[in-house]
C-alpha cells in the first residue's frame, strides 16, 4: 500500500455520548486513525428559518484521502443529527512518520 496523504474530517456532535460512540466505531472499523473530541464548542447557526445556539462536541477525524468517502458514509449513518456537519480539510504538509501511521491504521477498503 503506497502512503497517501491524510485528511482531516470535521464534524460536531450534540453530546459526549454520541461523540464517543462515533469515535469508537470509526477507529474500530479502520475508517479513522484517530478521532479527537473537543467538548464545549459553542455553535450559532440558522436551522429551519431560526437562529439556533448549541453547545456541541467538535470531532477532528484523521483518515486517508483514499477512504474518506467510506468514512463520510459511515459517519452519516452513525450520526444523530438530521444534517451532520462533514467538512474535509486537505493538509498542505504532513510529517512523514505521522502519514505512515495514519496509513497503517486505515487500510484500503
Amino acid at each position: 500500500m503506497p502512503d497517501t496523504l491524510p485528511v482531516l474530517v470535521l464534524s460536531t456532535c450534540p453530546d459526549q455520548t454520541s461523540a464517543d460512540a462515533i469515535a469508537l466505531a470509526l477507529v474500530e472499523e479502520g475508517l479513522a486513525a484517530c478521532v479527537t473530541r473537543i467538548p464545549g464548542a459553542r455553535s450559532t447557526y440558522r436551522w429551519q428559518g431560526r437562529i439556533e445556539h448549541a453547545t456541541e462536541v467538535q470531532l477532528l477525524i484523521k483518515t486517508r484521502v483514499t477512504i474518506h468517502g467510506a468514512l463520510i458514509k459511515r459517519l452519516t449513518e452513525l450520526h444523530p443529527y438530521e444534517l451532520p456537519e462533514v467538512v474535509v480539510v486537505e493538509p498542505r504538509d504532513v510529517s512523514e512518520p505521522y502519514m505512515r501511521w495514519v496509513n497503517e491504521q486505515t487500510p484500503d477498503r
